[in-house]
């Protein structure tokens, strides 16, 4: 008794012009997804219930279009259709799959799900190309997909690498695409070039709300080269990989713009995003990136670098301590981890015990042969180790000439060395800039074990040099925001304050103290020939060690019992 029914059901959708699969949507419309071409829209993906992106009213002047998902951390699959194939399919936070239009196609579908246990929040958007436009990844010769528009990044601590593959030039509907491996012509993808871009999110901000608000505008090419900065240009002879320095806790999109100069015209790949840390790590997560050891070890270097700042130059022995401690310690730190895989805590405290001995040892040499010059030198070339290290946190580290590393440390030690041999002849104006500048830096260092600051990037970007070699590869850029202003004026207030106050405080006094083994010396002959000195009397430090000794080993005795003793009478 069905079957009529039915039959007559089928044949009244029929004469109403209305499409079977238009039925579809409007039966189970939380299925189906319909986008419009050039705008995003939100939606949840679950594992349970994957949906289908629709795409009607297709100009026939497009050629192919660009389809583009995206989510904070959790991967999505992309793919042509229902069936899962690594050449038709794409998983990750940021994919997207190029769709070349067949002549009179009007209408694209995608499918999309998700293997993540919890709901995962995306956004996608369709973007439309036409003849002329190049294609993103249109000559992909490394990955999976066929023509594969997605950026690939990989992250560690040093770096953030991003690969892509190289593009074709443009071509018409049902036109066979021009060849990718012929030798060099101006009529094939030759002639293209890449901009690569960078974007910085707002730091500190780790919200899924701000990642896609931001996405936004890094998914067309008017809105990439109005928000985004460009770091570099490769022609079609480069190679198609870009390094970064890693900045672990702040958000960085990416994205690559290939141009075609003889149409003037563009198409932008997949924008990809890091944070270069993990939200589903147990420790040392995005939400909670600072370690413990990290926090203690330099909020006991800002005490003593906050006391150096504003009393450095009048404790002089204290400050040959912080210096000794920076020099050997920096050294150490990095001899060991290049040598060997000890884990980064164990580092750290081997590192501050070898510091320690190189701050006693600085002080003892004082102390013994109380050679200035070379104390001077010492605190000159800490200070002369800041200075090179905030020229090449400039833009003139990006220069292509100090990618070189020979070209790289002979101009940085020569930067080093240079502050020493300039305050040659004014060393207590040096020592009391050396005391203000470092001493308050070690605070930006205190607050960046905290809260993410661009400033510490100062010398951790030489410390990555020096334990990386592949380090000189990379584009060391790094955002400067609302935090970054913040820090920088504490530490222009604290250097600022410190060496003023040092400055008033040492007119009319010695430019350095006296030699501590000589004042020694002359005391010592002073209370042998002065009789009438009361110290003359003291007995020697032997004969008072023996003495403590002796007093020790009676408190531990037995005592004898009391009462009347009569002596041997002979």
């Amino acid at each position: 008794m069905q079957a009529p029914w039915l039959l007559m059901l089928a044949v009244l959708v029929a004469a109403s012009g209305v499409p079977a699969g238009a039925a579809v949507v409007g039966s189970a419309s939380t299925r189906f997804l319909e986008f419009s071409v050039g705008k995003f829209r939100y939606f949840e993906l679950s594992r349970l219930f994957p949906k289908e992106a629709i795409l009607r009213h297709i100009s026939t002047n497009v050629t192919f279009l660009l389809f583009q998902i995206h989510s904070q951390y959790q991967n999505t699959t992309l793919s042509f259709s229902k069936t899962i194939l690594p050449n038709t399919s794409g998983t990750g936070s940021d994919r997207g799959l190029v769709f070349i239009l067949r002549p009179k196609q009007t209408v694209c579908t995608w499918h999309l799900e998700t293997l993540e246990e919890k709901p995962v929040h995306n956004m996608a958007i369709p973007l439309s190309y036409s003849e002329g436009d190049p294609i993103p990844g249109g000559c992909n010769l490394e990955f999976d997909l066929d023509i594969d528009p997605n950026i690939y990044l990989e992250y560690n601590f040093f770096e953030v690498t991003i690969k892509f593959a190289p593009a074709n030039v443009g071509f018409s509907r049902g036109v066979a695409p021009p060849p990718c491996d012929t030798e060099e012509g101006e009529d094939l993808r030759w002639r293209l070039q890449y901009d690569v871009y960078q974007y910085f999110l707002p730091e500190n901000d780790l919200t899924e709300d701000a990642l896609l608000q931001h996405l936004q505008r890094m998914a067309q090419v008017p809105e990439v080269r109005a928000n985004a900065v460009k770091v570099v240009t490769l022609t079609a002879n480069d190679k198609t990989e870009v390094s970064f320095s890693s900045l672990p806790g702040q958000g960085v999109i990416y994205n690559v713009i290939v141009w075609d100069p003889s149409l003037n015209t563009s198409a932008a790949y997949v924008p990809v995003h890091t944070y270069a840390c993990s939200f589903n790590a147990v420790e040392s997560s995005c939400a909670s990136l600072g370690r413990v050891s990290t926090r203690v070890f330099f909020s006991l270097s800002a005490l003593l670098g906050l006391f150096i700042c504003f009393f450095g130059h009048r404790f002089w022995k204290t400050e040959l301590f912080f210096i000794g401690f920076i020099f050997l310690g920096f050294f150490f730190y990095i001899l060991i981890a290049r040598l060997t895989s000890m884990k980064y805590d164990v580092l750290l405290v081997f590192t501050a015990l070898a510091g320690s001995i190189g701050g006693v040892f600085l002080v003892a040499a004082w102390w013994r042969f109380g050679i200035l010059m070379f104390c001077m030198l010492c605190v000159g070339l800490v200070l002369g180790f800041l200075t090179s290290c905030i020229m090449f946190f400039t833009p003139l580290g990006n220069l292509k000439v100090f990618r070189d590393d020979g070209v790289f440390w002979v101009t940085f030690s020569c930067i080093a060395i240079l502050i020493p041999v300039v305050f040659l002849g004014c060393l207590r104006i040096l020592n009391i800039l050396t005391c203000g500048i470092i001493g308050s830096y070690s605070v930006v260092l205190a607050i960046g074990s905290y809260v993410f600051t661009s400033l510490s990037s100062i010398t951790l970007n030489v410390l990555r040099r020096a334990l990386n070699a592949d380090f000189n590869k990379a584009f060391t850029n790094v955002p400067f925001q609302t935090n970054d202003f913040v820090v920088l004026a504490i530490w222009g207030m604290l250097a600022v304050s410190g060496i003023t106050l040092q400055i008033r405080r040492e007119r009319g006094q010695p430019f350095f103290p006296p030699h501590p083994y000589k004042l020694w010396k002359q005391e010592r002959e002073r209370r042998v020939t002065n009789i009438l000195d009361p110290s003359h009397h003291i007995p020697p430090l032997r004969n008072r060690f023996w003495g403590q000794l002796t007093q020790i080993k009676e408190f531990f005795q037995k005592q004898q019992p009391a009462g009347e003793r009569t002596p041997l009478l002979l």
